[in-house]
């Protein structure tokens, strides 16, 4: 481990990491523009200059490596003019758009230039201009600011894996932007507006809407998917103005997708800020008193084997928790999470989880992936990937729909076929996983939700046992879930006990009439003509399908507008705060079931969120720790392999941009429906 002396004090350091991280270790701040953590050394912007003894003149430190012996001063008058230089140089053609540009009081140019640049400049030659080029609906571009850093265009091809952006000419005449005129087509594209350090590249619909001081920020969990990535966010009255990652390095790390930054401006449209109550085959506005009052009445000597209950895919652990219990109290066993009529085995919690963990996928040798498209199911799981490949020595093997994954990724098969081949060592890949040291599988929705999909998970489950890849500690399998309810309602119990029905059974005894009434939590996926003739019950917070159906609509909060427990596709239990208040008279979802179980006379047994979750953890002691992934003990899970189809696989999500009824909401999606999924853009990429 080399030794330096930077500022006159001595620092060890590992092998491998710059003089600019090792001037960091020591505590000297040293100001960068092109440099980026996650990102390949550039070295354009030279604002890191430090002084190096015995070098002939300054250095940029991000790109020199440490060694031993080195003496670096970080802020002698040396190095000082020389910042000033660079900043001088790197001001010449930036205009003064300070007063109207987005990226003012988040700029890293605008701080740099105030701490390290000299207030006046020897030139005077015409700035030059460059045109704005267009990358969609989503980035807007005033590229005359660009400083040429190359931070869009070397996360755009390191770890969006879309080889889109470039520079294009030379000195003066040098641009970055695509090489022909199109939108970037990844579903990582926003994060390029949180890297540039000038306001080149800013967040379209946010644009000219609000200043950074003026907004409430809130550190939060995103809903949208099952990743539970990390987010802030910012808010202005009680409007979410916008959504920006949040670094948490064993989820999202600091990335998030474009899904869950831009969709926030469907939480304003179509919002159900109100009770309303069907009569006479209309839906008219109500108070609280007559919706709990119309279902008491619906309700009245019905036996509680003729009701049913559905949790949708957003909704958070403590209203599940509140509607099992209220369930549970009226006499039902009919209640489910898996509105998709996913065939999980919520017997065995190792079998519904990603148990390699999101961060453990940098660990693996070998992946086969299952009826799965996880650049659209999760973009951030399918970065990872792609950053395990970019190490070397990966292979991807893929069964199910063909698709563009930012990574090689060989197409085995199309169904359950080629699962049978590789379980029973016949098939060339089951010796790439049985060779691996650490091979794992990510098994889809797309394999699960259909009428074999019990014996397609123990067709999985017989892959991981022949291949090797459950050991001592590493544990293969993994279960890639597209709902952020989906683990929770699991890990709660949120299926049917017994002689219960599924999903595709209380729909079907809904329309034979053995179903009386259906409580839908937030389920908009589910079919509603199937519901024709039972007395529903919507509570949400979107007037989507459901709520188009309903005969009573209970408002609920939005995952914005609440503390509420979520738990992601890997079992890490997470909390959203509350950013911004509920519409009108929206309540948060667990508020609603405990005073409707009143009315109905089976009062809950809690009054507070804290009694609340400490009911959940005593049912279920993984909702007692915060932010950490506990590993769930190999058992038997599954059905039978040998009753699986010949179907194909199919694909989960047709459309990434419109999953769920905020972001069919959101007029920024239907925008990028419009160009990337309606039309042949690429973003598409349905071939392998």
């Amino acid at each position: 481990m080399p030794k330096l002396t930077i500022d006159g004090t001595e620092i060890e350091v590992e092998d491998g990491i710059t003089v600019l991280q090792a001037c960091e270790a020591a505590g000297a701040e040293i100001p960068r523009f092109c440099f980026h953590e996650r990102l390949s050394i550039a070295g354009n912007c030279r604002m890191c200059l430090v002084e190096m003894e015995k070098a002939p003149k300054p250095v940029a430190s991000c790109a020199m490596p440490a060694a031993d012996g080195m003496v670096v001063h970080t802020n002698s008058p040396v190095a000082r003019k020389a910042r000033e230089g660079v900043m001088e140089f790197l001001l010449i053609n930036h205009p003064l758009d300070c007063p109207i540009c987005d990226q003012g009081g988040e700029c890293d140019l605008q701080d740099q230039s105030m701490a390290y640049g000299t207030g006046f400049s020897r030139f005077h030659e015409n700035k030059r201009a460059v045109k704005d080029k267009d990358l969609g609906p989503l980035v807007k571009t005033i590229m005359t600011r660009c400083i040429h850093c190359t931070r869009c265009i070397r996360f755009a091809t390191e770890i969006a894996g879309v080889e889109e952006l470039g520079a294009t000419g030379r000195g003066e005449q040098m641009e970055v932007g695509t090489y022909i005129e199109r939108a970037l087509t990844s579903e990582l594209s926003g994060n390029i507006i949180d890297l540039c350090p000038v306001g080149a590249l800013t967040s379209k619909p946010y644009a000219f809407t609000a200043r950074s001081w003026e907004l409430n920020k809130t550190e939060s969990i995103d809903a949208l998917d099952a990743v539970g990535s990390n987010i802030r966010v910012d808010a202005r009255g009680a409007e979410v103005m916008r959504i920006l990652p949040r670094l948490h390095e064993d989820v999202n790390e600091e990335w998030i997708s474009d899904k869950t930054r831009f969709a926030y401006d469907g939480l304003r449209r179509q919002r159900l800020d109100r009770p309303y109550v069907r009569e006479n085959g209309k839906l008219r506005e109500a108070d609280w008193r007559e919706a709990f009052d119309a279902i008491a009445a619906r309700l009245e000597g019905v036996a509680g084997t003729r009701l049913a209950a559905i949790a949708g895919d957003l909704a958070d652990a403590e209203a599940m928790f509140a509607l099992k219990e209220l369930m549970a109290g009226l006499g039902s066993p009919h209640l489910d999470c898996r509105q998709d009529g996913a065939q999980i085995d919520p017997a065995a919690r190792a079998g519904y989880l990603f148990n390699t963990t999101i961060a453990g996928i940098e660990q693996a040798d070998a992946c086969l992936l299952i009826g799965t498209d996880p650049r659209w199911e999760a973009p951030l799981v399918n970065a990872r990937v792609r950053k395990r490949w970019l190490m070397g020595g990966f292979k991807v093997g893929l069964v199910g729909v063909p698709r563009e994954l930012a990574y090689p990724a060989e197409h085995l098969g199309a169904g359950p076929q080629t699962l049978g081949e590789i379980a029973a060592g016949q098939h060339g890949f089951a010796q790439v996983l049985k060779d691996a040291a650490r091979p794992m599988l990510i098994l889809g929705q797309g394999a699960l939700a259909r009428p074999d999909g019990a014996a397609v998970l123990g067709l999985a489950r017989a892959i991981a046992d022949t291949t090797g890849m459950v050991a001592d500690g590493w544990n293969g399998f993994n279960m890639l879930h597209t709902a952020a309810a989906r683990v929770g309602g699991l890990d709660l119990g949120l299926v049917p006990g017994e002689g219960g029905r599924d999903v595709a059974g209380i729909l079907a005894g809904a329309q034979s009439g053995e179903i009386e009434m259906v409580y839908l939590l937030g389920a908009d996926e589910i079919d509603m003509q199937g519901l024709a003739d039972a007395f529903v019950i919507y509570q949400g917070h979107h007037g989507d399908a459901g709520a188009h159906r309903a005969d009573v609509i209970l408002p609920g909060a939005a995952y914005t507008e609440k503390s509420a427990t979520y738990v992601n596709t890997e079992g890490r239990v997470q909390r959203t705060s509350l950013a911004v208040f509920p519409p009108g008279d929206a309540r948060e979802d667990w508020k609603i079931l405990r005073a409707l179980s009143q009315v109905l006379g089976r009062t809950l047994p809690f009054d507070t969120v804290g009694q609340l979750r400490h009911r959940m953890a005593a049912a279920n002691p993984v909702f007692g720790e915060m932010d950490v992934v506990q590993s769930a003990p190999w058992q038997a899970f599954g059905g039978d392999p040998k009753a699986v189809s010949d179907a194909p696989f199919g694909r989960r999500i047709e459309n990434f941009y419109m999953t769920d009824p905020i972001s069919r909401a959101s007029e920024t999606m239907a925008q990028c429906t419009g160009l990337y999924v309606n039309t042949d853009s690429g973003r598409t990429g349905t071939d392998g």
